[in-house]
């Protein structure tokens, strides 16, 4: 049975988690006010404030935020420890919360879904596909993958792959354009930009090359996106050309739906890894299957493939 002090940890990391009562509340099985009372009672007992709240929002004090950099990590392998404990010794088990950025999640992760739950039944994968970066351990993710990802303390990055931009468009539309010889061509074709989701600045052309020629190429633009799924939809139809991560541009290249343009010019992207918090007790269902995933990149070749130009 849980003693008064784990029941106010508890609710103090999950509302600190969640920046709310209520998302406490939902994930622990309680009435918010049952969250608030033992939220009270741990600050009563400390003699210190732990949030301030008002009628819209609830906030870390300076105090509570000492509190909870101390506490959560510890606390969240406490838990997983205990946890696979009363489920057998480190057995992998439980729900496995996974950011993924959608095209990379869609492409990549879903199809070695099946081989993973046969080998690993009792864990159920919770996936959750969103274009921005997640905080893994305030919003509770065990595992995220994309690139990118700011490295803060106490998050480990194994890389998958080294990830290049390139420059893709239409069979239909190189019907009506030609293909660019270099990339001061590309002035001459309409071009599909992005949007960068975070900081809404548009992202330049930079080509580089293997003598290490560098260069800022202009489009002339038609449409801007900030989503690359749509990007690459809108390139496959004839709108224009567009830079595309590897990731997103090879099942379309694979297709026929588009052309390589370019060959030997793109851009470098951030490197595709799987995060997770780094933890002395790493429970077993993420240890699995961060394994799996890296194992699978490497037998289906994503380093390589993500580097052709």
């Amino acid at each position: 049975m849980q003693t008064d002090l784990t029941i106010h940890l508890d609710a103090f990391v999950a509302a600190a988690d969640g920046a709310s009562f209520s998302a406490a509340a939902r994930r622990l099985g309680l009435t918010p006010a049952a969250v608030s009372k033992s939220v009270a009672r741990l600050e009563t007992g400390l003699g210190v404030r732990l949030f301030q709240r008002s009628t819209r929002s609830l906030r870390l004090t300076e105090e509570g935020e000492r509190l909870y950099r101390q506490v959560r990590l510890p606390w969240a392998e406490i838990g997983d420890a205990l946890a696979e404990s009363r489920g057998g010794a480190g057995k992998p088990a439980g729900a496995l919360k996974i950011s993924l950025a959608p095209t990379v999640g869609r492409n990549y992760i879903v199809p070695l879904l099946d081989d993973f739950l046969r080998r690993y039944p009792d864990i159920q994968p919770d996936l959750r596909f969103e274009n921005r970066q997640v905080d893994l351990v305030r919003e509770g993710f065990d595992v995220a993958i994309g690139g990118g990802m700011e490295l803060t303390e106490g998050l480990v990055a194994r890389e998958l792959a080294r990830v290049r931009i390139v420059p893709v468009a239409s069979p239909g539309y190189l019907d009506h354009h030609p293909a660019p010889a270099e990339p001061a061509d590309l002035a001459q074709h309409a071009g599909l930009l992005r949007r960068h989701i975070m900081t809404g600045r548009l992202t330049p052309w930079i080509l580089g090359n293997g003598a290490g020629d560098e260069v800022v190429a202009t489009v002339r633009p038609v449409a801007v996106f900030d989503d690359p799924e749509a990007l690459a939809r809108a390139a496959a139809c004839g709108l224009g050309v567009a830079m595309l991560p590897m990731p997103h541009a090879l099942p379309l290249l694979e297709s026929g739906e588009l052309v390589r343009l370019l060959p030997g010019w793109y851009a470098a992207a951030k490197p595709l890894c799987i995060y997770y918090a780094s933890r002395k007790l790493l429970p077993a269902k993420v240890r699995v299957f961060v394994d799996h995933v890296v194992a699978d990149a490497e037998a289906r070749g994503y380093a390589r493939h993500f580097q052709e130009a």
